[in-house]
């Protein structure tokens, strides 16, 4: 009886792990699903805000940038993917990808950590100036998708 609980237990631990692995050959998507923006502020809202908050924000805001940029000649939302476009989903592509995925990783962790020694220096009026400018041109890119 207990041989036949713990094959069980073996088999669905397998099947389920296997269900839930994700593929290395999948197709990746070209902008990071991370790299959106779950609210856009007005003026009135961010001077209210601490500045602290307004500094967490700057920063998530130059990460969606970064995220988003390099990729606006292929898309500009989340949840394209390479293969969407035609590139092949073939080892060179993939290494190409996650190359670029790494370096972009590495880089906002830098900037991130520069920014966070940097930023509290700055002028309150000036965050909110910086914020509400990188929210203009995440909202550009979206009419830039519609064009």
């Amino acid at each position: 009886m207990k041989s036949k609980i713990i094959f069980t237990s073996i088999i669905v631990l397998l099947v389920s792990t296997a269900t839930f692995s994700q593929s290395k050959n999948a197709p990746q998507s070209i902008i990071s699903r991370t790299a959106i923006i779950k609210k856009y502020y007005d003026k009135k809202e961010l001077s209210e805000l601490p500045k602290g908050a307004l500094l967490e924000l700057c920063v998530e805001r130059i990460g969606v940038l970064a995220k988003t940029l390099p990729y606006i000649a292929l898309a500009t939302k989340p949840g394209v993917t390479l293969t969407d476009y035609g590139i092949p989903n073939n080892s060179e592509y993939r290494k190409a990808y996650e190359s670029q995925d790494e370096n972009t990783k590495s880089y906002l962790e830098i900037t991130g950590d520069y920014q966070k020694k940097i930023l509290p220096y700055s002028n309150k009026d000036d965050l909110i100036k910086a914020i509400l400018f990188y929210e203009n041109i995440l909202k550009s890119l979206h009419e830039f998708e519609e064009m």
